[in-house]
């Protein structure tokens, strides 16, 4: 596959976003507020509240995430931002800070069906870390799950996998939880 290009979530992508999350809103009506919205919040709002929710961000140029493509489609998604933009992070036992230095965080992938399995979560994370490096971040962390089962479904894979992680050259920095690592990347 030829090298995948990447594009932020802005006004001018937002159609290519919506085409990449169809009419599920990526999964289950998400379109990637899960983590930006209190629990109760995102069941209420599941769908289209959670696509105008996403839709008023993009328009406030609030950085979201990036796009994947490979030439003109739009293959994937990986949601990055500073880490307090995502609520349920800052409410996490497992998830919480380590330490005070400010830093970004990888909370959410999804790539279209056809493109899984095919090794392009690390290369969305190299993508993600570029583009946290113009934005001048220091520090990049990822939450990926370790899976339970060799066909894991794309469902509960939705945070990555550590290897994915590691061949992007994120190290494990904390685990207080047997299925959920925090991973670094120091830029």
């Amino acid at each position: 596959m030829s090298k995948l290009k990447f594009k932020q979530l802005t006004n001018k992508t937002w159609k290519d976003f919506e085409t990449l999350f169809g009419e599920r809103g990526a999964c289950g009506g998400c379109w990637c507020m899960s983590w930006r919205l209190r629990a109760s919040e995102f069941e209420k709002q599941k769908g289209d509240g959670n696509k105008k929710a996403m839709r008023e961000l993009v328009a406030k140029n609030t950085t979201i995430g990036i796009i994947a493509y490979h030439g003109k489609d739009a293959i994937g998604w990986c949601s990055v931002a500073p880490r307090e933009d995502f609520i349920r992070l800052g409410n996490s036992r497992v998830l919480k800070p380590i330490d005070d230095k400010p830093v970004w965080s990888i909370v959410c992938f999804f790539i279209t069906k056809e493109y899984r399995k095919q090794g392009l979560s690390s290369e969305i994370i190299k993508g993600a870390v570029e583009f946290c490096k113009k934005k001048k971040a220091a520090i990049v962390e990822g939450y990926p799950v370790e899976p339970y089962t060799e066909n894991m479904p794309a469902a509960f894979a939705w945070t990555g996998f550590p290897n994915a992680f590691i061949k992007a050259g994120f190290k494990e920095v904390e685990r207080r939880s047997k299925s959920r690592p925090i991973m670094r990347s120091y830029l």
